[in-house]
C-alpha cells in the first residue's frame, strides 16, 4: 500500500479526534463532495490540504464558520484579505510564515513566482467569488 500524498489527497480532521484520508483532489468541484462526506462533522470539521501555485488565483475564497489557517511552506505569496468588518489587509508569507484568515474574511492571493502552502480550514458553507 502506497502512502497517500498531502498534495493529491487532503485530510479531514474531524470530531473524536479523528484523521481522514480523502479522495483525491480533482478541482473546485471537490469541495461539495467534500462536504456532504463530511457534513456531520459541522463547524468543527477541518479540512488539511497543501496546494502548489505558479500564477495568482483567479477567485475570492471566504469560510464563514471558523479560521483557515495558511502556511507558506515554500516561495512566496501575498494573501489579500476582506475582513467582514470592512477592513482590508496584505500579508506577505515566505517560507514557514502563516496567516491566518478569520471567519468571513473574503481572500485571494498573488504569488510571486512559484509557491507552495498548507491549508487548515473550517470549510463549512466555503463560498467563491471571481476575481476582478
Amino acid at each position: 500500500m502506497t502512502n497517500p500524498d498531502i498534495a493529491k489527497q487532503p485530510i479531514h480532521l474531524g470530531l473524536g479526534a479523528k484523521a481522514v484520508v480523502q479522495p483525491e483532489f480533482t478541482g473546485l468541484e471537490w469541495y461539495a463532495d467534500y462536504g456532504a462526506r463530511h457534513a456531520a462533522d459541522g463547524a468543527e470539521g477541518r479540512l488539511v490540504a497543501m496546494h502548489s501555485f505558479a500564477e495568482d488565483w483567479d477567485i475570492w475564497e471566504m469560510h464563514p464558520k471558523g479560521d483557515e489557517v495558511v502556511l507558506c511552506l515554500s516561495g512566496r505569496m501575498t494573501l489579500h484579505q476582506e475582513m467582514a468588518d470592512g477592513e482590508t489587509a496584505t500579508v506577505t508569507l515566505g517560507e514557514g510564515e502563516y496567516a491566518i484568515n478569520p471567519p468571513g474574511c473574503w481572500h485571494t492571493a498573488d504569488i510571486a513566482g512559484e509557491a507552495t502552502a498548507l491549508f487548515i480550514t473550517a470549510g463549512e458553507g466555503t463560498q467563491h467569488r471571481p476575481r476582478d
